[in-house]
């Protein structure tokens, strides 16, 4: 008798995990069946285990029963809800170990560990509750820990590997300083950031260390000896500086009066970096020329905002007679009729398209609305055509079929006397007249 009572929980156990029919219809399993939650034991503890007339206390396994232990301080109710608030303390404890994992608060190493001897103590544990629905959850941590810790011993190697190719960088980087550059002041600005930044990047052994310090230091005296020297013919330099800008200011003056806006926008930035890496001229040759360079940048920059400005009004227009055709398109009605709908949409499209642009942030909010127009005669065409969709509706007769079956199954077994099987017959007629509601649902709506 104990066996058979342990076979119906077992059994509403798993009819308890069984797919929902919606599920089942669409082909595919809920992910949550990976790892299902573990019910509260304490909610009823009788589905998970009983107590004998001699006291002794059992709980329900995948293998039939266990005893737990004895129960003489009340009544078999007070005693299996005392170790079902047991099991759920365990409960309580597999969850907060999932929960600290996943917020990363706890160190996978010691979850793992700790969900492990968790598992490992449910064979031997003095508690009522599923006990299979904790142990698979308690699978499921153990394999999420494990990943997790594979997880740590990546991101330790990509860390280490991160800081070795960032110190090599900079390292590369000095060296390319120490051979080529003449920005004196901000290569030497740059250096001593570089030195800073090397601080700062940590995870990297040290003999690899050692030997990118080295290469640094060398980089970086090279430097100071090519730094001296080019001070020694600064006023050659600054000559030469002089020289260029002239040419930049007389360039820059050239382009005020073009109007091909944005090739002359680019060359102006380009003459910019280019007047930034010629260095400094004599200090008042210096200012006279950037007058000359800003001024003739500023007269172009002023004349490309006007007409951006007549640019952005037309578009402004545009956007309202888009707006203007929204509202003649937003009218058509498929439901009414929906050849004539299709009909104004070709021509509702052509006007759109010949409108032209309109402001950049009107672009989408406008472009949705007409995109709304377009689905919903898109819509009203694939609705005409599931609403005549045979293999919906035969779906829906098949399912009709099954419930009618299991329905005459369970008349012929309750008249038989068998109440096992009519009751077995009635609980397949319920769920597949789910099945058959939701297909029919399917179809009412489409």
């Amino acid at each position: 008798m104990a066996e058979n009572m342990a076979h119906d929980k077992r059994t509403e156990q798993h009819d308890a995990h069984a797919p929902a029919p919606h599920e089942v219809l669409h082909g595919r399993m809920s992910l949550a069946h990976a790892a299902p939650p573990v019910p509260y034991a304490e909610n009823d503890p009788s589905r998970w285990g009983r107590i004998d007339p001699e006291g002794t206390v059992f709980v329900y396994t995948g293998d039939g029963e266990r005893a737990v232990g004895v129960w003489q301080a009340g009544s078999s109710a007070e005693g299996l809800l005392h170790y079902a608030r047991r099991f759920d303390d365990l409960r309580t404890e597999a969850e907060l170990l999932e929960t600290r994992l996943n917020s990363r608060a706890s160190d996978p190493k010691q979850a793992l560990s700790s969900a492990t001897q968790l598992r490992d103590r449910l064979d031997e544990a003095a508690v009522v509750g599923d006990i299979e629905a904790l142990r698979a959850r308690l699978d499921y941590i153990i394999g999420h820990a494990e990943q997790a810790l594979e997880e740590v011993k990546r991101e330790r190697e990509q860390a280490r590997a991160a800081a070795v190719e960032k110190k090599t960088a900079l390292v590369t980087e000095a060296e390319e300083i120490a051979e080529s550059s003449t920005q004196w002041k901000a290569a030497g600005d740059r250096l001593r950031a570089i030195a800073e930044e090397w601080k700062a990047v940590k995870g990297v052994d040290r003999k690899t260390d050692e030997a990118l310090w080295k290469r640094f230091a060398r980089a970086r005296d090279a430097f100071s000896r090519r730094r001296g020297a080019h001070f020694a013919e600064l006023d050659k330099q600054r000559a030469a500086a002089r020289e260029r800008k002239e040419e930049l200011a007389t360039e820059a003056e050239s382009l005020a009066d073009s109007q091909d806006w944005g090739a002359t926008a680019a060359r102006y930035k380009q003459l910019m970096a280019e007047w930034k890496a010629a260095g400094k001229a004599p200090r008042e040759a210096d200012e006279a020329l950037w007058q000359r360079f800003k001024a003739a940048q500023d007269t172009f920059f002023a004349r490309r905002s006007e007409a951006y400005s007549q640019r952005d009004a037309e578009y402004a227009e545009n956007a309202r007679r888009k707006e203007e055709l929204l509202a003649e398109a937003e009218r058509v009605d498929p439901e009414q009729d929906l050849e004539s709908a299709k009909a104004a949409l070709r021509t509702l499209q052509q006007r759109w398209d010949e409108i032209g642009k309109v402001p950049r942030e009107r672009m989408r909010e406008l472009d949705n609305r007409f995109k709304g127009v377009q689905d919903r005669i898109r819509a009203a065409e694939n609705s005409r055509w599931r609403a005549t969709d045979p293999e919906a509706h035969a779906r829906a007769e098949q399912f009709r079929e099954r419930v009618q079956q299991f329905e005459e199954q369970a008349a012929k077994a309750r008249a038989a006397g068998d109440d096992k099987r009519a009751r077995e017959a009635e609980r397949q007629a319920a769920q597949w007249r789910e099945w058959l509601e939701a297909a029919e649902r399917a179809v009412a709506d489409r």
